[in-house]
């Protein structure tokens, strides 16, 4: 891929600032091209037009326009699938494999929006409860919040900035996407696409910049809604400083499975592995924490630690690499040190003795892990996992809910009735029956509680996010 040189995204134009980034390969550490930050100006400006076209209504466009609009772009990217994946793979050494999925997903997510678009209603309620309301009837329509100021992280840069941008599309708000440090190519890349495909310049600015200034963004009073992905301790930070906006957060998790003695051990042990360890466990729902019935607690590790060893680990830009490296060495280095403090404090490597080459951190299963230890009840965001063994399913429950987070958990069993006890008792935002907490489709209610965050993406429900409903009464 050529070295490029790229700028702010605002109107439909690119704006060189000379405010100049390189950015490298994380892999490599060969350089990628060269990225022009935003500044005050270019900030205040992304503001104002994107409140402008707000208040004069531009993107309120018909719906057979946004309908064009979202067959173009669906188009386009797949036109563009081998560039975009490049992309992802060069910026944050995502596998290839993995970079082309998410190419893929991302086309998935702009035809659910497009189907949501066709199929979209407007809703009708009788009013006549009493007598005075006799022949009224109560009409209920959605309409855009406001400016949304978008904020997305670089382990899914394509397709989550999509889960922010789409909604906007369909609700008619105008978004400032800011994109990861690591991946602004991508993202800009990606609001070119829309624009291209006919979305009025205005409704999308791309908007490279530091964490100080998209701060400012978060403050200002033009924006009604802040949408962010990322860590919880950021995320909460923007929500107390956001002031009455509404704030959508997608935060981290710390992933916990129950294996009980009923699962077929060897799609356990496959699927938790992959889910722990693909993308060097760079996921929010990443499984991190295994709870597994003692009674085939070592027939289960043998299994697993089969398919971790079988993990592929090299360069990214192979077809068939698995995983490769953390996004920085700042990454690599806090990842290893907690996994140095696990081992300081009597935790077990079950897989041999932790090895890291560069920003490579080689996947590691620890057992005996104390509980108060960060890649027990922090989220690691690096290829580790924790086993634990257990007697009860309570108790297994119980250890997946003794945790800050409760993003995404799995659970694999044939038992029915424990099916239904562990969706019933484990307080997360989505459980996965016979598969890895790591599962997800992009139309389906995505998010968490606890500090795993606030709201769902999936374009129905980060739709009703994006909107407010409005009432009028008629006499029929």
């Amino acid at each position: 891929m050529n070295r490029v040189e790229e700028g702010v995204l605002i109107n439909g134009e690119t704006k060189f600032t000379g405010n100049i980034v390189e950015q490298l390969n994380p892999y490599t550490n060969e350089l990628i091209g060269r990225i022009h930050l935003a500044g005050e100006k270019e900030v205040e400006e992304a503001l104002r037009i994107a409140s402008s076209a707000f208040e004069r209504g531009v993107l309120e466009i018909p719906t057979y326009k946004k309908i064009e609009i979202l067959e173009k772009a669906a188009e386009l990217l797949e036109e563009r699938k081998e560039e975009f994946t490049r992309w992802i793979v060069n910026e944050v050494a995502k596998p290839y494999y993995l970079a082309k999925g998410e190419v893929e997903r991302g086309i998935l997510n702009i035809k659910s929006a497009l189907s949501f678009v066709i199929n979209m209603r407007w809703e009708s309620m009788p009013l006549d409860f009493h007598v005075p309301a006799t022949g009224k009837l109560g009409i209920v329509k959605r309409f855009p919040v406001g400016v949304v100021v978008a904020i997305t992280p670089f382990n899914f840069p394509l397709n989550l900035s999509l889960h922010k941008v789409l909604p906007g599309i369909v609700a008619g708000t105008p978004v400032i996407l800011k994109p990861p440090p690591q991946a602004p190519f991508t993202v800009l890349n990606l609001g070119k696409l829309f624009i291209e495909a006919g979305l009025p310049p205005e409704g999308l600015s791309v908007v490279p910049t530091t964490n100080q200034l998209a701060e400012k963004m978060v403050r200002d009073y033009r924006p009604s809604l802040v949408t962010f992905t990322g860590s919880a301790r950021v995320g909460w930070y923007l929500k107390s400083v956001a002031g009455k906006k509404k704030v959508l957060l997608e935060l981290g998790g710390n992933a916990g499975v129950i294996v009980h003695k009923d699962a077929d051990l060897e799609q356990a042990a496959r699927k938790i592995a992959k889910g722990g360890m693909l993308y060097s466990g760079q996921i929010c729902i990443s499984v991190q924490r295994v709870f597994v019935h003692k009674s085939v607690y070592e027939e289960f590790k043998t299994k697993l630690i089969q398919h971790v060893n079988a993990i592929k680990i090299g360069d990214p830009g192979e077809k068939d690499t698995d995983m490769s490296c953390q996004v920085s060495k700042q990454e690599a280095d806090r990842v290893w040190e907690w996994i140095q403090e696990a081992l300081s404090n009597g935790a077990k490597p079950v897989t041999g003795k932790p090895q890291r080459v560069n920003n490579t951190i080689y996947p590691v299963v620890f057992e005996d892990v104390p509980e108060d230890l960060r890649i027990w009840n922090e989220e690691v965001f690096g290829p580790v996992l924790c086993l634990r063994s257990y007697t009860e399913f309570d108790e297994a429950i119980d250890g997946v809910n003794n945790s800050q987070y409760g993003l995404q958990a799995g659970v694999f069993t044939r038992d029915i009735s424990l099916i239904m006890k562990a969706f019933s008792k484990i307080r997360v935002g989505g459980l996965m029956i016979n598969e890895s907490p790591t599962f997800r489709v992009d139309p389906m209610p995505y998010g968490g509680i606890k500090d795993s965050g606030l709201g769902r993406e999936g374009i129905a429900y980060a739709y009703m996010e994006y909107t407010e409903p409005r009432l009028m009464v008629v006499k029929g």
